[in-house]
């Protein structure tokens, strides 16, 4: 797809809240915060957490051609934590007066008496605060009226209509436009404001472009979808692009077929294949680690995936989506290698769940950052069609449906549709299928991972060719 050309919109700092469109200031943030732990001091408290948050955007939405909805959000909240020794108690509120707040941790005070006690509750260790951090460039505010957006939106759709006259209906367009920020501080034996004690925040943007074009008539209809979602809005794609390239994999759905059950190899398109990364990063993570609720229990170092396959997470790229300078708890983050030559190498790890396990954090509290999943195999030229010849005979995803993973036990089935493949061609399109495994057995099985990077959030990741699973059809 092609990007929009205009430049970037100014970026601005929290501390000018006209320019930046929110409502609080970072300094008053800390004031709030300071406002917290000094009523949290009064009642004994040693240990605690606070954190200041606000959030607002625009959404809209259009569908044939006329505006169905405007809507502007703005949210706030404060959160406490408290300690008492190892007994924790969380509360929250979106009053910012000085009464509300004090109510607030007097909540948390509350509940923390009066819970049980457990080994692994605290704040982080010092060794592991972010003292310092970078700024990675995550904010770029979108100073974008609602006539604006509507027009964009109406564009998009125009776009997908514009493809061809069998693209019949639509269920729409959108654009969103949102941004937020947070200061979030540590005390730590009734002091703060001390090297060790973690005290910081940041500004954030997230915006998208979306639409859903319907192609066909009566019981013929296919419907199908893409999107552009960036933090910079000069970064998206043209509604032009969007709405073109959403019209035509629309059409290419029409007159699918029904396929008999078989086994064969599945090629996964690039934004599904980041569902897989995911159900690794779930079951690696420390909660399902813990509590044993996972299919790859005790898996550090243990071969997990085929041996050319590498995960790499990197939390510091300059305004990437999974970005972040340190995790939900004030800790550091750090580029690292999570899957090596195939072997995990690293858990997903909060510091309560890695107290749990006896291990240090990852930095990873609040999820992952920047996962790249590749392929030593993989070269410049594999991009779809390369990855297609690969796939030679066999299926290729682009649209799943349903929540068939277990967890547990990594078994695998999801309805699917997408396009039936032959001599490295597509051949038509196939629907009412479902595809099921093992996911144990079908990461030993990626065969190849395509050129075809996707951004999908805070995964990076080509198509999945996967050697062998069951496609159950007519």
């Amino acid at each position: 797809m092609k990007r929009t050309t205009r430049s970037a919109p100014a970026r601005s700092r929290t501390g000018d809240p006209a320019a930046a469109g929110f409502q609080f200031t970072q300094t008053q943030f800390q004031s709030l915060a300071d406002l917290a732990l000094t009523h949290a001091r009064q009642l004994g408290v040693a240990d605690a957490a606070v954190e200041v948050s606000e959030g607002s955007g625009l959404s809209v939405s259009v569908r044939r051609g006329a505006l169905e909805n405007v809507e502007r959000n703005r949210d706030k909240s404060l959160g406490v934590t408290v300690y008492l020794g190892q007994r924790r108690g969380n509360a929250s509120t979106s009053d910012f007066s000085p009464e509300a707040i004090r109510r607030t941790v007097q909540a948390a005070y509350d509940i923390a008496r009066y819970t049980a006690e457990d080994p692994a509750a605290g704040l982080p260790d010092e060794i592991d605060i972010a003292n310092d951090y970078p700024d990675l460039e995550l904010f770029h505010p979108w100073p974008i009226t609602a006539e604006q957006a509507v027009e964009l939106a109406l564009r998009c759709e125009a776009a997908a209509f514009a493809v061809s006259p069998r693209i019949t209906n639509s269920e729409g367009a959108s654009v969103s436009a949102q941004q937020s920020h947070f200061w979030a501080e540590h005390m730590r034996g009734g002091e703060r404001g001390r090297q060790g004690i973690f005290a910081g925040g940041y500004a954030s943007s997230r915006h998208s472009l979306s639409v859903s074009p319907i192609a066909g008539k009566g019981d013929g209809m296919q419907r199908d979808y893409w999107y552009t979602s960036m933090r910079n809005p000069a970064e998206l794609a043209s509604p032009e692009a969007v709405g073109r390239y959403a019209a035509e994999r629309a059409l290419a759905r029409l007159k699918p077929r029904k396929i008999a059950t078989t086994e064969c190899p599945v090629l996964f398109e690039a934004p599904l294949a980041a569902g897989l990364l995911g159900a690794f990063v779930q079951a690696v993570s420390g909660g399902a680690l813990y509590r044993r609720t996972t299919f790859l229990p005790d898996s550090l170092g243990r071969q997990v995936f085929a041996p050319h396959i590498d995960i790499d997470e990197d939390p510091h790229l300059i305004g990437a989506k999974g970005s972040a300078p340190f995790d939900d708890e004030g800790v550091r983050t750090r580029a690292r290698p999570v899957v090596g030559a195939g072997c995990v190498k690293g858990y997903f790890l909060s510091t309560y769940s890695a107290r749990k396990l006896g291990l240090r954090t990852t930095g990873n509290a609040g999820g992952s950052h920047n996962l790249r999943m590749k392929s030593r195999l993989t070269q410049p030229g594999d991009d779809l069609p390369a990855m297609l010849r690969k796939l030679g005979r066999g299926l290729f995803v682009t649209e799943l449906m349903g929540q068939g993973v277990n967890p547990v036990t990594g078994d695998y089935s999801r309805g699917a549709a997408g396009f039936w493949v032959e001599d490295g061609v597509i051949a038509y399109p196939v629907q009412e299928i479902t595809i099921a495994g093992n996911l144990k057995d079908m990461f030993r099985g990626i065969v190849a991972i395509g050129a075809d990077v996707y951004n999908l959030g805070a995964k990076y990741v080509g198509s999945v060719l996967i050697d062998r699973m069951t496609v159950a059809g007519a």
